[in-house]
């Protein structure tokens, strides 16, 4: 399912983004490397395309409680798509599934949620490598072409 400018715009109030569609090969995966500070679009076994990345404050080892500034690590799948995001754009990850939400109880405390691959939003900007609350962030002009080639339903990985 190719996104439209229209659709993008629909219902915001705000000016519609000048997006391009995206025209390639389906990307199959997204695959995250949290140390290399990395993210690949996978189709089938090729890479179509890499970014670096920002990650939460606390960017050392697995999101596991609410609030732990930590970005997950595991097999999610993109569930949901923000054109109105505080964040430019923004791609919803299924954070937390249910291996995290039976660990976080187990200690008596919540996993957190809202974890989503994102732009910096301008104001963002100089904020340095790792500042989101547990996000992955790109660029603006990156997540405007990340956010028309991956779909929901795509399978996302990350790894430390």
């Amino acid at each position: 399912m190719l996104m439209s400018v229209a659709t993008l715009a629909a219902g915001s109030g705000a000016s519609a983004l000048e997006l391009e569609p995206y025209t390639g090969p389906e990307i199959t995966r997204v695959v995250i490397y949290k140390e290399r500070r990395r993210m690949y679009l996978v189709s089938g076994a090729d890479v179509v395309e890499e970014f670096k990345i920002g990650l939460g404050g606390n960017p050392d080892g697995p999101k596991q409680f609410e609030g732990d500034g930590k970005t997950p690590e595991g097999s999610y799948f993109i569930d949901r798509r923000n054109p109105n995001s505080a964040y430019h754009l923004s791609l919803g990850i299924s954070y937390p599934n249910e291996a995290d939400v039976a660990f976080a109880e187990a200690q008596g405390r919540r996993p957190g949620g809202d974890i989503f691959i994102h732009g910096r939003a301008g104001e963002n900007r100089g904020k340095g490598r790792d500042w989101t609350a547990g996000c992955i962030a790109v660029k603006d002009r990156h997540i405007e072409k990340i956010y028309m080639m991956v779909q929901n339903g795509t399978q996302v990985d990350i790894f430390p």
